[in-house]
């Protein structure tokens, strides 16, 4: 249902952009958002969207580097990461809401990333 895509190895202070494929019945009833989980560390919220609500929220270790957003064309909700740093290194998965929920209930499959110093 979820499928990630987009990361990969990028140096510190670059960009990277990870995409969500849903139907569009899930982004527009469901929250979608990212999570990640650092090798060693629990798993964390990064940023979620919510489109019915028109409301997007972010980690404060994210807030003003990364930019979550829906492509109404192409189906997906992403993820536009600026300024890396190497402590944003992780697997990042999608995850979606029930629909008019805000629990994760789905989850895509991880996407990694890392960020060189």
């Amino acid at each position: 249902q979820l499928q990630a895509s987009g990361g990969g190895l990028v140096q510190t202070g670059g960009s990277l952009r990870l995409s969500c494929a849903a139907s569009e019945r899930t982004l527009s009833t469901s929250a979608v958002g990212w999570l990640r989980q650092a090798p060693g560390k629990e798993r964390e919220f990064v940023a979620r969207i919510k489109w019915s609500e028109h409301s997007t929220y972010y980690a404060d270790s994210v807030k003003g580097r990364f930019t979550i957003s829906r492509n109404n064309a192409k189906n997906t909700v992403d993820l536009q990461m600026d300024s890396l740093k190497p402590e944003d290194t992780a697997v990042y998965y999608c995850a979606a809401s029930s629909a008019g929920g805000n629990a994760w209930k789905y989850w895509g499959q991880g996407t990694k990333v890392t960020v060189s110093s």
